[in-house]
């Protein structure tokens, strides 16, 4: 059965998972965020990984705190972007140390007490792999459709096929939109031009074409890219920076691709 969300205006609820961690899901997440705002639409980014919340380092917002209004919970705002993260409640270096049940619950009321407004897109950051959390959402939010965040690497391929297969399955059955291979190569600052496959070439691509989805993106590692998450602020805002339009098309790229999900028989 699915939660009834206490925000019935949100028109598109998409799912940013990966298989382990590390591989930059968060970054993703707070990126595609963004860039949807840059583009026009609300946008909302709900953190939902427990025990390794990162959106408001990457947002420079964790000294902040939500506000209520009335029995609600609401949303810090920033870059133009609603913000709802498990972090804003612990205390800085605090762990939350808490047991599955405790957790999904939590997170439950992440949807059903939060004033999220009107959104045209919420995005989830999941956490990695498939425990408690991750298929308590896939089962009880009605979301849209997954994404997938790999690196090139093998061993970040080898996880997130499980990942691929929990939305995939009977019980749960929803969408993967497509998959973003995130540090598809090593890019110096003072050479972009120059590519350095260090983590190996065209994993994620090979995922996607495996899976039957389409490449979202593929993202290379930059420094700046690291420099903004350090400093909070997301690289998507970094105007027309290269590496800032390379967000841009990953959410043009996930626009198109919800279009065509829309008009696709089942």
């Amino acid at each position: 059965m699915k939660l009834v969300l206490e925000a019935k205006e949100i028109k598109q609820i998409l799912a940013v998972s990966s298989g382990k961690g590390g591989v930059g899901k968060s970054t993703v997440s707070a990126n595609l965020a963004v860039a949807l705002s840059r583009e026009g639409y609300k946008t909302g980014i709900l953190d939902v990984d427990v025990y390794g919340p990162s959106i408001p380092l990457l947002f420079g917002c964790e000294a902040m705190r939500p506000a209520m209004e009335g029995d609600m919970i609401v949303p810090v705002h920033k870059f133009g972007v609603e913000l709802m993260s498990i972090g804003f409640f612990l205390l800085p270096g605090q762990p939350a140390i808490w047991r599955g049940a405790m957790a999904t619950n939590a997170v439950k009321q992440l949807f059903t007490e939060v004033a999220w407004g009107a959104l045209d897109y919420l995005i989830i950051d999941m956490p990695p792999g498939t425990g408690d959390v991750a298929l308590t959402l896939a089962q009880n939010i009605p979301l849209t459709g997954a994404i997938i965040v790999t690196t090139p690497q093998d061993v970040a391929l080898h996880d997130v096929r499980k990942t691929a297969a929990m939305f995939q399955h009977d019980d749960i059955n929803i969408p993967i939109l497509g998959v973003v291979e995130n540090m598809s190569w090593f890019a110096p600052q003072e050479l972009p031009e120059n590519k350095y496959y260090i983590f190996g070439k065209d994993g994620g691509k090979n995922l996607a074409a495996e899976l039957g989805v389409p490449l979202l993106a593929q993202i290379p590692l930059i420094q700046s890219v690291a420099e903004s998450g350090d400093k909070g602020t997301p690289a998507a805002t970094y105007g027309e920076q290269p590496i800032a339009q390379s967000f841009m098309q990953l959410a043009d790229k996930v626009i198109e691709t919800i279009e065509i999900l829309k008009y696709k028989p089942n």
